[in-house]
């Protein structure tokens, strides 16, 4: 079975508020949706990213660079495939974005794959389980939200059927985060999975500073602490000088960077994102170099791609998104099929690939001309 044609969609949907975290902000949805069809008739139905700068570029990349390089292939070549396609890293100025639209064919080649096969990409993976714990990120920063607020939203979340909260900080000074954490413990009990996320807010000592503050308040993991110019070494300082588990990845675009952290003893956790670092290809590479050292795997948001991957290995862990009913419209409308959360679980689809099926009149709305 062959592929005869691939065709990429970026869709914008404004926001109504800003849900940035430290040194973020977040206006709009974005995402690239793929469709690529084989001679047989078959076709892929997938999604990847929140890219909010550069979904026409990664639209033009897949049409003009990357579909002429894979079309014709089988579909199960996809290691042939991805290599045909990275080789234009070495020449392409914009490394992270050419990664994202290498992502979007890579998925749309194993979503056909599976759905070949009549096979789930975690049975794909070899990987059986039915559902995975699912957290909800948020604690977002917002102007006029009190303590008194952050503890509203936990309880939210718990009412959603979250497991727990991946919860913004780095944003403030150490003592000012630990109060909103703090809250945040209280509100949602003792029995809510509960992290933190830095992205990448602070320097050594303040990262250390605020752990320390944190570690009564049972933090399942601290993630992106320290900020980018050095952070391996320095998340592995933090490392060595809290008992909370450090967590990065995202911003990885190869399996490469996932060794690099697991080499400086940086991360007990890596949340490599198959939609920045080149699919599922080279995610299941970076998943079974933390096997052999004994780090776990989480994913940066993603859950409709995520729950497969992380379904599909020993160890994975929780899955991710967005639960405020204003941050993800992706999540909570165009994936049409979306499966209800339920006492903290996710289920995993019972349809071959990625079993994910869109609302296409929404995707009309929205987009990108």
């Amino acid at each position: 079975m062959k592929i005869q044609s691939v065709e990429a969609i970026a869709v914008d949907i404004p926001l109504k508020q800003n849900f940035g975290g430290s040194t973020y902000s977040v206006l709009k949805r974005s995402t690239v949706i793929t469709r690529m069809r084989t001679d047989e008739g078959l076709a892929s139905e997938i999604y990847n990213g929140d890219n909010r700068e550069h979904g026409r570029e990664i639209v033009r990349l897949i049409h003009e660079q990357l579909a002429p390089r894979v079309k014709g292939m089988d579909i199960l070549e996809v290691e042939r495939a991805w290599q045909a396609m990275f080789g234009l890293s070495h020449t392409y100025g914009d490394r992270k974005t050419l990664l994202e639209a290498i992502a979007c064919v890579d998925c749309a080649m194993w979503d056909l794959v599976g759905k070949s096969k009549g096979k789930s990409v975690r049975d794909l993976l070899g990987g059986r389980r039915e559902r995975l714990p699912i957290i909800s990120i948020g604690g977002y920063y917002m102007e006029g939200k009190t303590l008194a607020d952050y503890g509203k939203e936990m309880e939210q979340y718990r009412a959603a059927g979250m497991a727990g909260c991946k919860f913004k900080v780095g944003g403030l000074s150490p003592e000012e985060d630990f109060k909103r954490v703090e809250i945040a413990r209280k509100a949602a009990g003792p029995d809510f999975m509960l992290v933190v996320d830095a992205n990448r807010g602070w320097n050594v000592h303040d990262a250390i500073r605020f752990s320390h503050r944190i570690e009564p308040l049972d933090i399942g993991w601290f993630e992106e602490p320290c900020h980018w110019y050095d952070d391996a070494a320095m998340m592995a300082t933090v490392r060595q000088s809290t008992r909370i588990p450090v967590t990065a990845g995202q911003c990885e675009i190869t399996s490469h960077g996932v060794r690099r952290l697991v080499d400086a003893g940086a991360v007990d956790y890596v949340n490599y994102d198959v939609s920045e670092g080149g699919g599922v290809t080279d995610w299941r590479r970076a998943a079974a170099l933390c096997a052999t050292a004994g780090v776990k795997m989480a994913h940066h948001e993603e859950s409709q791609i995520s729950r497969e991957l992380l379904a599909g290995v020993e160890h994975g862990t929780y899955v991710e998104c967005f639960a405020h009913p204003d941050r993800d419209p992706v999540w909570q409308t165009m994936w049409a099929n979306r499966p209800a959360i339920k006492d903290g679980m996710m289920e995993m689809s019972q349809s071959p690939g990625f079993g994910i099926e869109l609302d296409w009149d929404m995707v009309a709305r929205y987009r990108v001309a």
